[in-house]
């Protein structure tokens, strides 16, 4: 199957064929419950039915006309996302680490040649930018050197008001760290950042790329905190599937970018805004986002009871648990033993992203899936 297919992913030898809800199903017919979503993707589930409608619709009207004009469908939902959101302006891209080198040219265009400052632990993308905004030692060594400025410190209060100084640009930070193993940054972590960004004139932007659009149990996961951002980035469970992202400023950065400064070609095009209107309608809803933080309480403490977890982390259904044994070894064993799609961020470390769709029936199953191997 991967004859030709450059080797940049350790796949595992499953071919899927079709999704249904929170169900998946592989080219032999085998069913698989999936708790992983594409990577917190398709948090309404597969193959919704208002997200085909919405497809099929605008694909039989329009696919493409570039950003030299406007479509109904973007227009529509830039204005759906920025009076939800931060209430500035918003960039169309077509994925998370695109929206991330939205951000970090925005911070830079605020303040010329300033320092980026990120956190260890933090994960924001593959590209240049943000990979050299990511800063983990093996993703990054391969491809130096990389862009210049960037510093990393502690996740901690101390070490931010530390880096933070008047040739800070930004300051860019998961509210909870997802690659890393569901790390969640104190309140008082992002207070500091906050605070020192307003005194130096520094742009807080919050990578909500996996944490937002109802994931943690609210729209957004800074709704949570004390704290709003400057800027924020989006992706992953935006489109219902098909691959869109943005970035979001507050009302401070909303015209610092300029004709010519940034582009992209098929970002914001009719149809995969079509279809994140269509995945809005699901995940803004305050009675699905009341539904995720039941589910994921009842899947924590589920979690917890089982021999061989040593700790449970998460907040709505975005979960990761600690084991005693190799995390990747019962994650391939889940998969391919259980029928259980998941991931392994670390070597005891196995995250959960299932639909938010999903119900206690699901959860039960899950854990049941995951009781049987350990």
């Amino acid at each position: 199957m991967s004859d030709h297919l450059i080797q940049t992913y350790a796949r595992y030898p499953v071919e899927f064929a079709r999704g249904e809800g929170w169900q998946l199903w592989d080219a032999d017919g085998n069913e698989y419950l999936d708790f992983l979503t594409g990577i917190s993707v398709s948090s309404v589930g597969h193959r919704h039915p208002a997200v085909v409608a919405a497809i099929k619709e605008q694909a039989d009207r329009l696919l493409h006309v570039g950003n030299l004009f406007f479509n109904a469908p973007m227009t529509a939902l830039a204005e759906r996302l920025a009076t939800g959101s931060l209430g500035g302006r918003v960039f169309f891209t077509n994925s998370g680490a695109e929206a991330v080198e939205a951000a970090l040219k925005l911070a830079r265009k605020h303040r010329r040649g300033g320092t980026i400052v990120t956190v260890h632990g933090g994960f924001h993308g593959r590209t240049y930018g943000a990979l050299s905004a990511t800063p983990q030692e093996s993703k990054q060594a391969p491809f130096a050197p990389l862009v210049p400025k960037f510093t990393a410190v502690a996740p901690t209060a101390e070490a931010i008001t530390g880096a933070v100084d008047g040739d800070t640009a930004a300051v860019v930070v998961e509210v909870i760290q997802g690659e890393s193993g569901v790390h969640a940054l104190s309140d008082e972590t992002l207070i500091a950042a906050r605070r020192a960004c307003d005194e130096h004139g520094a742009a807080l932007i919050f990578d909500e790329i996996q944490t937002g659009l109802g994931r943690t149990g609210s729209l957004w996961a800074y709704e949570q905190t004390p704290v709003v951002p400057d800027a924020l980035t989006t992706a992953k469970a935006l489109g219902g599937g098909l691959p869109i992202g943005a970035l979001f400023t507050g009302p401070k950065l909303a015209d610092v970018l300029e004709p010519g400064d940034h582009g992209s070609t098929f970002a914001g095009g009719p149809l995969v805004a079509a279809a994140a209107h269509a995945a809005l309608d699901v995940l803004e809803d305050p009675a699905l986002h009341a539904r995720v933080n039941e589910l994921g309480e009842r899947l924590r403490e589920r979690l917890a009871e089982l021999p061989g977890v040593v700790a449970v982390r998460g907040r709505g259904l975005m979960n990761a648990f600690e084991v005693e044994t190799d995390a990747p070894d019962l994650v391939r064993r889940l998969l391919l033993e259980q029928r259980l799609v998941s991931n392994a961020t670390g070597p005891t470390t196995v995250r959960l992203l299932p639909p938010l769709t999903i119900g206690e029936a699901q959860v039960d199953d899950a854990v049941a899936r995951i009781a049987a191997l350990l």
